[in-house]
């Protein structure tokens, strides 16, 4: 192969992967049919939490880490999402990877004021291979009945007012569904 020719190859090699990191950033439809893994994992006083205790609302589950400056970045968003739609019917939760648990996480959310945010542990560690995680942070919404909606790899600005109607749109979406297979029954 000629010098000319295989720089040419190199330069669309790269662009096909520079496309393809393009393309990881981006939401995946998830198609809500898909039910979630029940993972386990802790909360901030270590007691045991699974993802069908928030069953019967939706779930935004944020995987991150302390150590990953995207997650750090998007953290002070996921804050001001949950203090704008949390309650009984939509809960933010960040589910840390972080080996030193409370504490890498505690002194992160002091140090950049979280105030609405549970501190939520991944321990075993079996968030990643459950959910086919491939990056971080990943962020899934998952509806009231453990179904995922949708998957967004890389930061996102979460209290957005595009983001938020986006969430929204997915969350009415799934409601009307739901009503119309009550009424068909």
């Amino acid at each position: 192969m000629t010098r000319g020719r295989l720089l040419f190859a190199l330069l669309v090699i790269c662009l096909g992967l520079a496309g393809a990191g393009t393309l990881l950033l981006k939401a995946e439809p998830s198609g809500a049919t898909r039910t979630v893994a029940d993972l386990t994992f802790e909360n901030s006083e270590g007691n045991s939490v699974s993802l069908a205790d928030f069953r019967g609302q939706a779930v935004l589950l944020n995987i991150w880490a302390t150590w990953c400056p995207p997650c750090r970045e998007e953290m002070p968003s996921l804050d001001r999402l949950q203090a704008e739609l949390g309650g009984p019917d939509f809960e933010v939760v960040p589910l840390s990877i972080d080996r030193n648990g409370l504490d890498a996480v505690r002194p992160f959310f002091a140090e950049i004021g979280i105030e609405n945010l549970d501190i939520y542990l991944d321990r075993p560690a079996d968030s990643m291979k459950a959910l086919n995680v491939l990056g971080l942070p990943t962020t899934l919404l998952i509806d009231s009945n453990g179904r995922e909606l949708q998957r967004w790899a890389g930061p996102k600005e979460w209290d957005s007012p595009e983001v938020i109607a986006e969430i929204r749109g997915y969350l009415d979406l799934t409601d009307a569904s739901s009503r119309s297979d009550t009424v068909s029954q």
